[in-house]
């Protein structure tokens, strides 16, 4: 391996160096990017029942649920701002997921990066090693058979290198693509469900209706109104 790496010249060196950065990337956004460990199933539902038994979450509570997962944090958040309205909770919650969703993406852009440079590297070290093998041809006669063979090992290797590194890091960056798409649509999902449990057991502050007698006493007042202009009318003859 190193006879190739050495024989692949000096551009051989920042193709090892996107390889393993390609590597460590992969292995670490595959360990992060678990469902499990961002969309945990049956939080809202656990969040929801509590509600419900007890009326409310206290703060200390909701803050330990949102250190804990990604859905954690936008859920929890809602609850926070529950008390002043539809539109606040929403808002926070959009605002939380922007950020989850933000740092799931971390380093996803550099595999990107490297699947898209490295076969240009490879191209890169094609073209050096096909000028070194006509550095060995000179008037039509070869002056130095090693180096023609070593412009050609260049071209080579390189060329291999550069796809080796490239194809695995552009793999790996749509799949880490597609899988925040899903994790956001579960975000999405899990805020609307919430929202909408919160609107049927009536835990949203604005969801009560107005107290019965306040509309009663309006009514009757709108009565009275009403027979008082009525008994003022003479009668026409």
């Amino acid at each position: 391996m190193w006879e190739l790496v050495k024989a692949g010249g000096w551009l051989m060196t920042p193709i090892v160096v996107c390889s393993i950065l390609a590597l460590v990337i992969i292995i670490e956004r595959s360990h992060t990017l678990q469902f499990s460990k961002i969309v945990p199933s049956r939080l809202r539902e656990q969040l929801i029942t509590r509600l419900r038994e007890n009326g409310d979450i206290g703060r200390t509570q909701l803050m330990n649920v949102k250190e804990k997962t990604a859905l954690g944090d936008i859920l929890a958040t809602g609850l926070l701002y529950r008390q002043y309205g539809l539109e606040s909770m929403t808002m926070h919650m959009q605002n939380r997921a922007s950020v989850q969703v933000h740092q799931l993406e971390k380093n996803i852009n550099m595999l990107g990066t490297i699947g898209a440079i490295a076969p240009l590297l490879g191209l890169l070290g094609t073209v050096l090693g096909i000028i070194s093998s006509f550095l060995a041809i000179t008037d039509g006669a070869m002056q130095d058979p090693t180096m023609l063979a070593a412009g050609v090992s260049q071209a080579l290797i390189t060329t291999a290198a550069g796809m080796i590194v490239a194809i695995p890091a552009l793999v790996a960056y749509r799949y880490f693509q597609r899988r925040i798409i899903d994790i956001n649509a579960q975000f999405e999902t899990q805020a609307g469900l919430m929202i909408q449990e919160l609107y049927d057991y009536q835990l949203l502050e604005n969801t009560h209706t107005l107290p019965a007698t306040r509309m009663t006493a309006a009514d009757e007042r709108a009565a009275d109104r009403l027979d008082a202009d009525k008994h003022s009318v003479p009668a026409v003859q």
